[in-house]
């Protein structure tokens, strides 16, 4: 309201207008500020100072004092702790000077500085050789003027190629750069499409017509198959021959290689067997002379002083299965490594020991099954057969340096299914192939014959416990059959052999006859373990069994034994003295 009379009352005063003009400016001013002053309070808020909690309080001369800080052009990444080695000083010093470069970011550039050399080079060729092109130019000109217009003085021509000359001289020519090729311009050559045709000669062809009898099919067959099989040879020979190139190869590497030990390797074996009969004098003192004095006061009882101890680090954990001498080289032996436990079964191995070096054995070999007999070949002593808990047997060549055997059954040839107990080798065939027999769990007793680098097997018996089959699924007849244990054969009459069971009983058998026993031996109320033939009787023979029996027989009466001894315990083996037909140790 104040502002509209205000307004209104202004042009009133007529005397002096600058004056009322001055006066009502003055009075609008006057309402503005006061108007301002009344609503200040009202849209002004009140500032409030936030500090956070943990701010330090500074006093009016800490917040005054001042702090300067100098930058520096060091890199602070460079390391300071450089050391040298000093050829003057003969050591290692720090380096006081270290480089504070640090580059961020380079790039090639291909521009030209015009004072450069490169840039002057550059712009005397471009110049020279536009020189040349001007000239060239104005000469062209100049004579087809002079063809066509004689009567035109020269002069003339003169002035204006040289008006020419300077124009172009005075243009500013771009200078070029060599590394730059996006000025430069190229155009390709299209090819022209050609057509090309051959002519050639059709395949011969022949009319053939016959008839193809059964017999004709037949041979072609026949022929067909021959082929296969020679290609197939051929395969087999070239993978044999490079095999045994490759072998030739190992083994020239391997001697090679151990030349130098082989040379020394037979002088530093006898040296080691003489340092162990040093160490071992007084156990071969012992084995030849020792005795007990105080055995005379002891009524059917000795003692027995243990002589060599033989041990192997690697077969520590494995249970000693057989043991075997060697009947040509009296001081080797042969031991088996195996184990008898279902659950336990690994690996096993065979070593060969010598009473010369009972440190070490002479021969080792590695088996992937647990090793449970083992015999040596009478006449070739290097031969040894085995027989594994996994039901294989196996022909070991001890004068080949090659841990795996030479012969070895699986499951195509005739492989027992249960673990092999025993193995014994016989007397050569008629065709003098070297043969070895062989009995197991599975109830079979088997030969074994190798014929021209193969093991070829004959089942002799199978060990059935009645001739009467048991009915089995889907109407078939089962027999069942018994678990053999161990065999021993005849030293007079070859074809006759005797066979211990796990259900007690020996049975007298025949190679000759596979279907029937010759006799049955009610011998035992549990496993047989043994059974062996007397070295001086013919007819006699010793078993012993798990239940605590030794039972001497004359297998002419297979009803009733002729002594019985029990032991009070289990009995593994036994043996019959080789000096004496009475004596027998178990």
């Amino acid at each position: 309201m104040k502002r509209s009379q205000s307004k209104n009352k202004a042009p009133a005063k007529l005397g002096n207008p600058a004056k009322g003009k001055k006066q009502g400016v003055s009075r609008d001013d006057d309402d503005r500020t006061d108007i301002a002053e009344e609503n200040l309070d009202e849209w002004m808020q009140s500032k409030t100072m936030v500090k956070p909690e943990d701010q330090l309080e500074l006093t009016e001369v800490e917040l005054k004092e001042e702090y300067t800080r100098i930058l520096t052009a060091n890199n602070p990444h460079a390391p300071s702790n450089i050391v040298r080695y000093s050829y003057k000083d003969r050591s290692y010093k720090q380096i006081s000077s270290v480089d504070q470069l640090a580059i961020h970011f380079s790039l090639e550039g291909t521009l030209l500085h015009k004072d450069s050399d490169e840039a002057r080079r550059q712009k005397a060729k471009a110049e020279s050789a536009e020189v040349k092109v001007t000239s060239d130019v104005a000469s062209d000109h100049a004579s087809e003027a002079g063809g066509e217009d004689d009567e035109q003085p020269e002069g003339e021509d003169k002035m204006e190629a040289g008006t020419d000359m300077d124009g172009q001289d005075k243009k500013d020519k771009k200078l070029t750069n060599q590394f730059n090729f996006s000025e430069r311009a190229s155009q390709t050559f299209n090819n022209p499409s050609r057509e090309r045709g051959t002519v050639t000669e059709p395949p011969p062809r022949a009319s053939f017509s016959a008839t193809a009898n059964q017999w004709e099919i037949y041979d072609a067959y026949a022929e067909d198959l021959e082929r296969q099989e020679k290609a197939k040879e051929k395969k087999t020979t070239i993978i044999k021959e490079k095999k045994e190139e490759y072998k030739k190869k190992k083994l020239t590497t391997l001697d090679l290689q151990t030349d130098d030990i082989s040379k020394i390797n037979k002088a530093s074996k006898i040296v080691e067997r003489m340092v162990n009969q040093n160490t071992y004098d007084d156990i071969a003192q012992d084995f030849k002379y020792w005795e007990d004095a105080a055995d005379e006061f002891r009524d059917q009882e000795g003692t027995l002083l243990p002589l060599w101890k033989y041990s192997y680090d690697k077969s520590k954990r494995l249970a000693v299965s057989a043991i075997c001498w060697n009947p040509k080289y009296h001081d080797l032996v042969a031991v088996g490594y195996g184990s008898y436990e279902f659950l336990k079964q690994s690996r096993g191995m065979i070593c060969f020991y010598s009473m010369k070096n009972p440190s070490y054995p002479e021969y080792i070999y590695s088996t992937e099954s647990g090793v449970m007999c083992l015999d040596i070949h009478p006449e070739h002593q290097f031969l040894v057969a085995v027989g594994f808990y996994d039901g294989s047997v196996a022909v070991y060549n001890v004068q080949e340096k090659v841990q795996d055997p030479i012969y070895k059954s699986t499951a195509n040839n005739g492989k027992h299914t249960d673990p092999v107990w025993q193995v014994s080798w016989q007397k050569d065939d008629l065709d003098n192939h070297l043969n070895f027999y062989s009995v197991s769990s599975d109830g079979r007793v088997v030969m074994w014959t190798i014929v021209k680098n193969e093991l070829h097997h004959t089942n002799v018996i199978e060990l059935r416990m009645s001739d009467i089959p048991t009915e089995g699924p889907n109407g078939t007849q089962l027999f069942n059959l018994g678990c053999g244990t161990s065999f021993d054969f005849s030293r007079t009459v070859d074809y006759i052999f005797l066979v211990g069971t796990e259900e007690g009983k020996i049975y007298k058998c025949s190679k000759a006859y596979s279907s029937q026993y010759l006799d049955t031996y009610e011998a035992h109320h549990m496993a047989v373990y043994s059974v062996r033939w007397n070295y001086y009787h013919p007819d006699i023979f010793i078993s012993c069994s798990a239940d605590w029996t030794i039972k001497i027989w004359d297998h002419t009466h297979p009803k009733e034994p002729m002594f019985t001894f029990d032991l009070n315990s289990s009995v593994g083996d036994v043996a019959w003295a080789p000096y004496s037909s009475t004596v027998f140790a178990a």
